[in-house]
């Protein structure tokens, strides 16, 4: 009698197999993306996430990620994160209510705790978790949420799911806001907002907002996924460094930007966060975040207080290529920071210059709806420490060169 195991017979047994008649009309809704220059190829990066990128076997200077602080290759984060799977699994094994959330979790919650100054924080398996799951939770049927037009796809879906009385403020339009607020009756009213704006570059006017919250008497929520990590004294965010801290409800992050690592986090009071544990859909049901991430965010909050350097030179850098795009008339709208929007009329504009940019030796990503306005289209710029001043500088000028001619 044989030891060997048969293979099981596969189901499928060609990539070309025919497609569903079910399933015929996503070839036409596919087509129509096509014509209309919104196909998104995915892209096959070899290597780690760095200063350079190889993608599809073509190397690039990458302005394409979210590694602000340059974290995501750092060797000691990879080592950090190799000795966390060592000790506590490649994976958590089950939800944190059941046997999942491991001592890494639990310290990460208090480093983070300790970086906002906070009493509890909730470790999501993404910032998109975090706060679809947060806002459906603190809102209902007969509550209001406003919400600024500019903010992120997992904020409208969390206010989508949450089923209140969403109501859409123009981009930083306090003004508008607080109509809103004061002139329709609710339980409960939640203001949502970004605190960096991931595709403008813009900041939310957090203090005219928190004193907003505080007539209406409001809850304010502010997602910090593209801040923290490089705003204020110790480099939690900007409520840190705009000082409102005690004003904020709910403060919301991510570790895969600056922190150079994945997962999601809701920090705040504890009653917050207990109440949280018991009705945060995505927390409760969803197999809890990698211990081996959580040791490399963990490692990433000490190197903030070590290398204060590298947001400081990240904010000069910064500086210095918007003043550079400006003085040349290139369309950055309003923005402040890191990420810098680059304005073009149509899709396949953004689609041309981004190509260009291939032929120099540049990575920028091209944006085209839905990520931004049907109206609108842009070529994202995302700076990181890791960029030394000589290639941003040859950047800008390859962006003048194609946008203005």
């Amino acid at each position: 009698m044989s030891c060997q195991h048969e293979s099981p017979q596969r189901l499928v047994t060609s990539a070309n197999q025919p497609l569903l008649e079910s399933l015929h009309w996503l070839e036409e809704d596919l087509g129509a993306i096509r014509s209309d220059d919104l196909f998104r190829p995915v892209r096959v990066r070899l290597g780690r996430q760095s200063g350079t990128v190889t993608l599809n076997d073509l190397q690039l200077i990458n302005f394409g990620s979210n590694d602000y602080l340059g974290y995501a290759g750092d060797s000691r984060l990879i080592k950090a994160s190799a000795k966390g799977a060592c000790s506590e699994g490649a994976g958590a094994g089950a939800s944190p209510l059941v046997s999942g959330h491991s001592a890494l979790h639990e310290s990460l919650g208090q480093n983070i705790s300790s970086l906002l100054d906070t009493e509890e924080t909730l470790i999501f398996p993404s910032g998109y978790a975090a706060n679809t799951s947060t806002i459906a939770c603190l809102t209902g049927p007969h509550d209001l949420i406003v919400s600024d037009a500019h903010n992120h796809a997992s904020i409208i879906d969390g206010c989508r799911l949450s089923g209140a009385n969403v109501q859409i403020y123009p981009h930083r339009n306090i003004t508008e806001a607080a109509n809103l607020l004061r002139s329709i009756p609710a339980r409960r009213r939640l203001i949502v907002t970004d605190s960096l704006f991931s595709m403008d570059g813009t900041i939310a006017p957090l203090a005219d907002m928190a004193q907003l919250a505080h007539d209406t008497k409001s809850m304010l929520l502010v997602d910090e996924a593209h801040a923290t990590g490089l705003f204020g004294i110790h480099g939690s965010g900007l409520v840190e460094e705009t000082g409102i801290a005690s004003s904020v409800a709910v403060r919301i992050g991510t570790l895969s930007k600056a922190l150079g690592s994945s997962g999601g986090f809701v920090s705040g009071h504890r009653t917050l966060v207990d109440y949280l544990r018991h009705r945060a859909r995505s927390w409760m049901f969803s197999t809890a975040h990698p211990p081996a991430s959580a040791a490399a965010a963990i490692q990433a909050i000490k190197l903030l207080s070590e290398e204060p350097f590298r947001r400081k030179k990240l904010t000069e850098s910064a500086a210095l290529f918007r003043q550079k795009l400006l003085s040349h008339g290139v369309d950055i709208g309003d923005a402040e920071a890191h990420v810098v929007p680059v304005f073009v009329k149509t899709p396949q504009r953004a689609v041309q210059i981004a190509a260009s940019l291939v032929r120099d030796g540049f990575f920028v990503p091209a944006i085209r709806p839905p990520s931004v306005p049907t109206d609108s289209s842009l070529l994202r710029v995302s700076l990181s420490y890791i960029h030394t001043q000589d290639t941003i500088d040859s950047l800008s000028n390859s962006i003048i060169k194609y946008v203005c001619m």
